[in-house]
């Protein structure tokens, strides 16, 4: 019998909204969303900084909370930039959070991912698409996007038995892929979740915000499932809201209502209320 996601992870979903301290997260991230992402940790009380020069790791790495590694933007130099900063996390202890921008798009990017994964991370996330083609499965995503023909339940049956497969190996490390039904798997469990609209597909960086938002929980000192779980479920709910208070249907409109409501949604709303998931 499946087991409600708010029952699983209760303490985490009652105490973690709205946050009562600031982690500091280091993002490395591309240039198309970390405004976006910069604005969203500050909406939940988090202190983003955007620091991607190895010289300055040694000092920066004493003062962060977490880091996250987005490989949406890819170059010689952010290469050396992401493995560096993968190696300095593993070293110094920080919470990791590994975003899989792309990588069902390039081989670059697949083999940079390959050699983050080295360094255990916390969290490496993507979309359905991106996480199939990391863990060896045929992936028909394009570009940044995923696809709709790696989110039937068969699909998303294989893509767990090569999570599951993956975690033992590296059993501190939790894989998120995101689509119609997120897909969460650890050594510990598996976990499904099942709100968020379909006009999240339709404005760039909502993975990114949300890979900002599990990095900071980390920083908060929750596991890597709650957060994953929690960060999720939160966005999910706060562009669920955005979206019934858009009738006009605009999407730039219901962009500004969905980040709104990061500030918003955990004081004006018992939004637990709201999470929909489930234990598989």
């Amino acid at each position: 019998m499946s087991q409600k996601i708010t029952e699983v992870f209760a303490q985490a979903f009652k105490t973690t909204f709205p946050l009562k301290s600031s982690p500091l997260v280091d993002c490395i991230t591309n240039a198309v969303t970390i405004e976006s992402m910069a604005n969203a940790l500050l909406y939940i009380n988090a202190k983003p900084i955007m620091a991607d020069v190895p010289e300055e790791f040694p000092e920066l790495f004493t003062q962060i909370d977490a880091l996250l590694l987005n490989l949406g933007h890819i170059s010689a130099e952010r290469k050396d930039s992401l493995l560096a900063a993968g190696s300095y996390a593993a070293e110094t202890h920080k919470p990791s959070v590994v975003d899989l921008v792309g990588v069902s798009a390039t081989q670059l990017r697949y083999d940079i991912s390959q050699q983050l994964l080295q360094n255990h991370p916390n969290v490496i996330k993507g979309n359905i698409s991106e996480v199939r083609r990391f863990a060896g499965l045929k992936s028909t995503g394009r570009g940044v996007d995923g696809s709709q023909l790696d989110q039937s339940a068969d699909a998303l049956s294989e893509l767990t038995a090569a999570l599951q497969s993956l975690t033992q190996q590296y059993p501190n490390t939790t894989f998120l892929a995101t689509g119609e039904t997120d897909l969460v798997v650890s050594a510990k469990g598996q976990w499904q979740l099942k709100n968020g609209v379909p006009q999240l597909d339709r404005f760039t960086g909502t993975g990114d915000i949300v890979g900002a938002l599990i990095a900071a929980l980390l920083g908060l000192g929750l596991t890597n499932d709650e957060a994953v779980v929690v960060a999720v479920s939160y966005f999910n709910c706060c562009a669920e809201v955005a979206a019934a208070q858009n009738p006009e249907g605009g999407i730039a409109s219901f962009r500004t209502k969905t980040l709104n409501q990061l500030s918003l949604l955990a004081d004006k709303t018992d939004w637990v209320e709201m999470v929909k998931g489930e234990a598989v």
